[in-house]
């Protein structure tokens, strides 16, 4: 199993700044402490040992709290000086990274995967980048990850109103020679200049799950946060 991590978080929380105010999205607090601290001991429970955090606004906020480790886990800081996008910031973080494929978390979303069973998919499947996909039912602010019958992403649709389908979970598997291949800027989106473009040239693998996920882009789901997140990271 891989026990690397990288976790973007450098948000500014545009749409919680009555909650977060002065501080990066990834440290609005639930119920008492950050809720980037709930990811990291949800990582801890998953046995990664290794996470840099890729940060920017506000960034000694969490340098400050956390430190060079919480728990198990050893933790380095990738500072953007000017915002990179997504993908730029996993591709300056990369160069901290040791292993040949690691794991990539969004800071601002909690889904409660078991690791080892998407890293077993990513190994099996042989690809470059595997998405852990959210099966969700009735929903509108989330576009669909379309996949064939191998897991094979077809294609990335447009937010709209979906009776069921697959969203992009916010948690990725690498190989870095991705980045070898497919050559971008030094500011760039994940998302928007290398998934979507790309899905149809290098095959990429979304792995469906059905546990517990949430982001706290916005007010509502933030507060929602508050009541379900600790049953997820108390060991």
């Amino acid at each position: 199993m891989i026990n690397t991590a990288i976790i973007l978080a450098g948000g500014f929380g545009t749409r919680l700044q009555a909650v977060v105010k002065d501080r990066p999205k990834p440290m609005a607090d639930i119920n008492g402490k950050p809720f980037l601290q709930h990811l990291l001991d949800y990582l801890v429970i998953q046995g990664i040992n290794k996470c840099i955090l890729s940060v920017g606004y506000k960034w000694e906020t969490i340098s400050d709290y956390f430190g060079s480790s919480y728990r198990s886990i050893e933790l380095s800081y990738c500072i953007e000086d000017a915002p990179l996008g997504t993908g730029g910031a996993i591709m300056k973080a990369v160069k901290s990274v040791e292993e040949s494929s690691f794991f990539v978390f969004n800071g601002d979303t909690f889904f409660a995967i078991d690791l080892e069973n998407f890293y077993l998919e990513h190994h099996k499947s042989r690809l470059m980048l595997s998405i852990a996909l959210k099966s969700m039912s009735d929903f509108d602010r989330y576009g669909v990850v379309v996949t064939d019958n191998e897991g094979v992403i077809s294609s990335f649709e447009e937010k709209k109103y979906y009776s069921h389908g697959n969203i992009n979970g916010g948690i990725y598997l690498l190989d870095r020679k991705l980045f070898e291949i497919l050559l971008f800027p030094e500011k760039f989106s994940f998302e928007k200049d290398l998934m979507e473009p790309y899905c149809s040239k290098q095959k990429f693998l979304g792995v469906a799950f059905n546990d517990y996920f949430i982001d706290i882009g916005i007010p509502e789901d933030y507060e929602r946060a508050k009541n379900e997140l600790e049953k997820f990271t108390h060991q």
